[in-house]
Parts: C-alpha cells; structure tokens; sequence
C-alpha cells in the first residue's frame, strides 16, 4: 500500500519540475527598445593641432572637419533605465588635393568602444560620443520610391555587437 501512495506524489513532482524546466528554457531575455535619433554627435581631432572639435550632424547631412565629410545616415540609443549602447551608421569622405572625394570609412561605429570600427586617417581621428533628439514615428524616413534622384536607402544590415576583451575570439586564416 505505501508504494501505491507515493505515485501519485512522484506524478505531481515531476509534472511541476517539468513545468519549471519548460518556463526556464523558453524564457526569452526582454529586448532593449532602441531609440531612433535624428542627430548624431560625432567628437574630432585634429592631430596637428590637437584641437577637438564637436559635431552635431542631422541624419542624411554632411558635416566638414577638415578634409573629412561625415555623413551619419542612422543613429540609435536606448532608454536611460537600460545599459548604454549608441551607434550609428556612417559615411566618410576624405577630399584629396586634387579635389576628388574617396570614401576612407563605412560602417557602424559605437560610443562605448570607440577604436573597434575607427576611422584611419594620418591627420583627423573622428568617433561618435552620443545621438541627440530622439524621433517620433512621424518623423521615422520612409524608403526612397525607386528612380528617386538622389535617393539613398537606408542602411538595412543589423548593427553588429561590439567586441568584448573578455570572450575568447576566433580568427579566420586563408589558407
């Protein structure tokens, strides 16, 4: 009789840790909701003089710091309440002495590491320290109709994750 009575019991305890060890494996990590920006702030260097300079540049604008054009053509942040992450995504274009411009850098840069995706020039250093003026849905671009003169579409790759020091990392060597 006292084998029967503990079947029962034995049932219930392993349907609950079931249970437990379905809502633990489903689980998913709440998502930070980034922010859309409309301005992204860009700090720059001048290595000869050693001035740095502050840029503030809307979206799909260009801003010149010394040969440099920058143009960010995303910026997004997150709430207050949740860890920092800025990034943007941006265009850069270097002006040579013949008055050609040839793009030196695009790609996604981030405040918070920012020698992973730097831009190399012998003179200038720029990097993004902050996004400014979050915007509303209203104010959120649409895609450009095609055939559009002028229009560029808006850049569609995820943003990667920044590089973390403390997590072993794998290199590719061609062979």
């Amino acid at each position: 009789m006292a084998h029967a009575s503990h079947q029962p019991r034995r049932a219930q305890l392993t349907g609950t840790f079931t249970a437990a060890a379905l809502a633990v494996l489903c689980a998913t990590p709440a998502l930070a909701q980034r922010i859309e920006n409309s301005v992204a702030v860009f700090a720059a260097l001048d290595k000869v003089t050693a001035k740095i300079s502050r840029l503030e540049v809307p979206l799909n604008q260009t801003a010149t710091f010394g040969a440099l054009k920058v143009t960010p053509r995303a910026c997004y942040s997150r709430a207050p309440t949740e860890p920092p992450k800025t990034t943007t995504f941006v265009e850069v274009e270097e002006t040579q002495l013949d008055g050609k411009e040839k793009r030196i850098f695009s790609g996604w840069m981030f405040a918070d590491s920012p020698g992973l995706n730097a831009v190399e020039h012998p003179v200038f250093d720029v990097w993004l320290t902050d996004c400014a003026q979050p915007r509303t849905a209203a104010q959120r671009p649409q895609p450009a109709a095609p055939g559009t003169p002028g229009a560029r579409p808006l850049p569609q790759q995820p943003e990667p994750e920044p590089f973390d020091p403390d997590q072993p990392r794998r290199r590719r060597v061609p062979r």
